[in-house]
């Protein structure tokens, strides 16, 4: 082996010798280190508590939440169970109601039609569409109308329309006189000569069961209008 070997590999080993003690010398520093942190983080004192104002700022927005989040649920349980809006949309239900109304419907307690009610019905018809009109019938009695006068006959009484806006004289395909199953209804729009209803196999009579509310109330440029006939 040459002395240029020799010295090199001597010189080597030394400064391994060296480089070993520092890491060694390193590692004693990082372990005192880590021993002295333990001891510190023993006497490192709790963190403050949050001040008064920002507990109640923390209170305010979760009772916040809360409430928003308990009305969200009530009102889609309102107005799908109990009421719902409805859009007007066309004729046929002038003068009482106007395309771009709105009516309220009610879903609570008796939801049987009955004479006068207005009434949404959500039964495919035709048109496929949701329609808006006035029960003139209800199960088990019998309707007529005279094309000629006008004239609607329920149980061979002349009605009292003071709701309609012309006279009833378009006769469409329904054979009359009949009298109306039991669970259905006869309806017509108050726009009698701009109104395809019940006189029209297209509509045909209205099971009961697709009715979707009876509209006590509309929204109109002019306010609210109440839609519930007087009695007598």
């Amino acid at each position: 082996m040459s002395l240029f070997k020799k010295n090199t590999l001597a010189e080597e080993l030394a400064k391994a010798e060296e480089e070993y003690s520092e890491a060694a010398e390193a590692v004693e520093t990082l372990e005192t280190a880590a021993v002295e942190g333990e001891l510190v983080l023993d006497t490192v004192e709790a963190p403050e508590e949050p001040s008064t104002e920002v507990r109640k700022g923390v209170s305010f927005l979760y009772e916040l939440v809360s409430v928003l989040m308990v009305a969200a649920v009530m009102t889609a349980v309102l107005f799908t169970f109990l009421y719902r809006f409805s859009g007007v949309v066309g004729e046929s239900m002038e003068p009482t109601l106007h395309s771009g109304d709105w009516v309220f419907l009610s879903q609570m307690g008796d939801r049987e039609p009955k004479y006068g009610d207005v009434v949404v019905i959500s039964q495919d018809n035709a048109y496929h569409e949701n329609i808006i009109k006035r029960v003139i019938a209800t199960e088990g009695q019998i309707i007529d109308i005279n094309f000629d006068t006008g004239d609607v006959i329920v149980n061979g009484q002349i009605l009292d329309e003071p709701y309609i806006n012309n006279e009833t004289i378009n006769s469409y395909d329904m054979s009359l006189p009949l009298m109306v199953p039991e669970g259905e209804c006869f309806v017509m729009g108050d726009n009698r000569q701009n109104s395809i209803d019940s006189r029209s196999t297209a509509i045909g009579l209205i099971d009961n069961d697709y009715i979707l509310g009876i509209a006590k109330r509309a929204s109109t440029p002019n306010g609210l209008v109440d839609l519930v006939l007087p009695e007598g």
